[in-house]
């Protein structure tokens, strides 16, 4: 690949702009130009518009003309990361491979290209502040008074430009949490205004999602809050290049020159982004209106990299939208099925395991909490797969325990996540072992039998934020077992982890004896990560205790979301199958079916 780092000889000894290039001096007197260019993602009028979409899907567009593309969110929230935050009002907590806990916006950037995410890449206000400060105490500032403007904006362009020198990418996408007009919001709107004066006008550019709301009442589409929107915007000092009009409906030509008069942008910059079936069509809905053509024109980009190949992720939306395999029916049995985003990225990844077996994925969002009435196996029966993703707390347990045993006695694909994995190891030690009080101290510090307990590193660490084990860790796969065959003979792997308890180990022994195999385990021994149950006895019944769903792409399936579905549509083969043999009327053998709810 090209490297587009450009060394000439200075003399000032320090960073410096020259015609619109950051230059950074090295040791000897060379310096090297940053030749990175800048798209700020800005949002107006309303929240959850999509910004995080709309920016994942600029740089799958961009991906596709053959750049190198990085991306970055600011959120203008006091908390430091959103690691403490409830699911209900923040939704997921994605999790990088070096332990940062970020918004799922990073989800959605990891997803649509290739970028590689770390902290550097999910900057808060706490977290801003909180390093002004601890510079402050420790005297860097010289005494001076720290103040907004340059301190706070300063470190903001140091993040931004630190992620720019990292990864030497031709395009840094930065998306701006919040809506325009926030109080919060003003330092990081101030800061990239002030990149984009420092990087010139061809080097950094500005898009800006808004909403043209229709009125049902009069029957029109309203362009009053995306002018209004982009007013604000220009009172910061920051003019956008390109806007991105969410509406209900298509934006008639008459409107498209009006909000291009009004917001002083070319009238080819309004750019229609209307609902689509799913958010894989997003870039090529941008496409046919030539959203990447206008940013490469607008960066000087447009002769290194003139067009783009989209037909692989054609081929993806085309499969989504339209599956010639079949469908299948999966029950995720969460905490939070309240709200869908708090599991985004699991329900993307069986999306992307649909697209591998060329299947449609149907999912049922079963609260767990609803499963402690005595006819919960009818809520269960319908279904070809039960998945128990992760949580945190007591409430619901006892819906997630009949839930695993249903799927345990009547051989229904079972697979567990994070918590998943702990709730099954419970109910085995349960039902299966005769521990019948066994739990996690997470639910009950007194229990006889602590199968699950806190992470032996966390012992007396009461802090929240932070302190849990996060981030990729290796595993060692057990030879033989449906794990290593899962993931084609590896024989480690590396996964994200983002848990505060254990397996623990002072069980292993009665588990295995009963029937349980342990298929994965850290390097050192001292933690759990996969158990399964025998091929045997259970078609596929696999926990893990990491989240595999983070490392999950559409074009790029993680293999136990690839597994777990394909083994979904076995089973129920082997049940359309078992029907059709009963309707017309041929001897078959059935099995002896157990009573779910009895104990064994």
């Amino acid at each position: 690949m090209v490297n587009f780092w450009e060394y000439d000889h200075g003399t000032n000894g320090r960073a410096r702009t020259r015609a619109g290039v950051k230059i950074f001096e090295l040791s000897g007197g060379a310096t090297k130009r940053n030749m990175t260019k800048y798209i700020f993602v800005t949002g107006g009028v309303v929240s959850s518009l999509g910004k995080g979409l709309a920016a994942s899907s600029i740089g799958c567009l961009l991906e596709a003309r053959g750049m190198k593309v990085q991306m970055m969110k600011l959120d203008p929230y006091i908390n430091v990361d959103p690691g403490t935050m409830s699911p209900f009002q923040h939704g997921e907590v994605f999790v990088t491979d070096d332990g940062a806990e970020t918004d799922l916006d990073l989800g959605h950037y990891e997803r649509f290209t290739n970028a590689k995410l770390s902290q550097a890449n999910n900057w808060t206000s706490g977290r801003i502040y909180l390093s002004v400060i601890e510079k402050e105490r420790r005297g860097d500032y010289l005494g001076k008074t720290i103040q907004v403007i340059p301190h706070i904006t300063d470190e903001i362009k140091m993040a931004v430009r630190k992620v720019a020198e990292m990864h030497e990418p031709d395009v840094l996408i930065v998306e701006i949490g919040g809506t325009v007009g926030d109080i919060e919001s003003l330092p990081f709107m101030e800061a990239i205004r002030q990149i984009g004066n420092e990087e010139g006008r061809n080097n950094a550019i500005f898009v800006h999602v808004t909403l043209v709301p229709y009125i049902a009442a009069a029957g029109e589409l309203k362009t009053k809050p995306t002018q209004h929107s982009v007013k604000e915007l220009r009172e910061i000092g920051i003019a956008a290049d390109i806007l991105l009009c969410r509406s209900e409906r298509p934006l008639p030509v008459d409107l498209r020159k009006k909000i291009a008069l009004f917001c002083n942008v070319q009238e080819s910059a309004v750019i229609s982004a209307l609902d689509v079936g799913t958010i894989y069509e997003v870039p090529l809905a941008f496409r046919e209106q030539g959203l990447d053509d206008l940013i490469v024109n607008d960066l000087h980009l447009n002769e290194r990299f003139p067009t783009a190949d989209l037909k692989n992720w054609r081929d993806l939306v085309s499969t989504i939208k339209d599956p010639t395999g079949g469908a299948v029916k999966i029950a995720i049995v969460g905490k939070y099925v309240g709200l869908e985003d708090s599991y985004k990225s699991l329900r993307e990844a069986l999306t992307h395991a649909g697209v591998a077996n060329n299947l449609r994925v149907d999912v049922k969002w079963i609260e767990s909490e609803n499963l402690v009435r005595e006819d919960y196996e009818n809520e269960l029966q319908d279904f070809d797969a039960v998945l128990v993703p992760g949580g945190f707390g007591k409430r619901g347990i006892a819906g997630m325990l009949r839930a695993i045993k249903y799927a345990r006695k009547s051989g229904t694909p079972y697979f567990g996540i994070c918590l998943g994995m702990q709730t099954a190891c419970i109910e085995f030690a349960r039902s299966v072992c005769g521990l019948r009080d066994a739990d996690s101290t997470e639910f009950n510090e007194e229990t006889p039998f602590p199968i699950i307990f806190k992470l032996r590193d966390l012992v007396d660490v009461d802090e929240l934020g932070g302190t849990m084990r996060l981030g990729n860790y290796p595993c060692l796969l057990k030879e033989g077992s449906l794990a290593r065959d899962i993931y084609h003979g590896a024989a480690e792997i590396g996964e994200r982890h983002r848990h505060r308890y254990e397996f623990n180990p002072e069980y292993r022994n009665a588990l295995e004896r009963e029937g349980l195999i342990f298929s994965g385990v850290s390097p050192d021994g001292k933690f759990v990560e996969m158990i399964e149950l025998p091929r045997e006895t259970h078609p596929f019944f696999v926990a893990c205790q990491f989240h595999p769903e983070y490392k999950s792409k559409p074009l790029a399936v993680h293999p136990l979301f690839d597994s777990f579905v394909r083994a979904a549509w076995e089973n129920r083969v082997k049940s359309e199958n078992l029907e059709h043999d009963v309707m017309s009327d041929k001897q078959v053998e059935m099995p002896e079916r157990m009573e779910i709810g009895a104990e064994e």
